[in-house]
């Protein structure tokens, strides 16, 4: 039977928490109000898993995650909250919990989070999960514009000019613009997609696009 350590500082809360799981099937060993009673708690009662809320008088959740987490072995830890925040599910998950719920989960949702994390698996609610995927595609977009910037500084000025306008206009359009010739704008293109390792100005486009690059109007 999975073995857990409530952790808030509402003792309704935890009250409610604790009869929740004993109806599930999971063994409720210990209760503590505050982060500070966190380290006590799992000495006497080695649990397998903590379920941690975050805003506490003394300790807040955060300090007292990161806390267990430097000892040799320390048990699974889903922190609790009553609703999900970005930088909260971040900071948890940094600090080490394996899991994040908000208190208004329904009972076999919190029971299931809970054996999740006892057998080693992550356990995320909806709005966290949520939360976590739109970081992570937001991180890649940071990366991919970071990159596509980085390509586009081997390009002199005026070969950056003209790439701005590839995806828009004509190459007789791209020198009325830029106030050269049509033939000098072909130069400068192929000249930045040979150095960019590109075949077509689609490509160049893209990149453009991607890095963020503005053409002068």
């Amino acid at each position: 039977m999975t073995r857990v350590l409530l952790v808030d500082d509402d003792p309704f809360a935890r009250s409610l928490l604790a009869t929740i799981l004993t109806r599930q099937g999971i063994d409720v060993v210990g209760q503590v109000s505050d982060g500070d009673e966190v380290a006590e708690a799992v000495d006497l009662h080695h649990p397998d898993v903590v379920l941690m809320d975050l805003v506490m008088r003394r300790v807040g959740g955060i300090e007292a995650i990161s806390a267990l987490q430097r000892r040799a072995n320390p048990p699974r830890i889903v922190a609790l909250t009553s609703f999900a925040q970005d930088e909260a599910v971040h900071d948890a998950l940094r600090a080490g919990a394996v899991g994040f719920l908000v208190k208004d989960e329904n009972p076999e949702k919190i029971a299931d989070a809970v054996r999740d994390a006892a057998a080693g698996h992550g356990a995320l609610d909806g709005a966290a999960a949520r939360i976590v995927v739109d970081r992570i595609v937001a991180d890649g977009r940071d990366t991919r514009r970071a990159d596509a910037v980085r390509r586009l500084a081997a390009l002199t000025d005026r070969e950056r000019d003209v790439a701005a306008w590839a995806g828009e206009l004509t190459n007789d359009q791209i020198a009325a613009r830029v106030h050269l010739s049509a033939s000098t704008v072909k130069q400068h293109l192929s000249s930045a997609l040979a150095k960019l390792g590109l075949n077509t100005r689609a490509e160049l486009a893209v990149l453009v696009d991607r890095a963020g690059l503005t053409a002068q109007r």
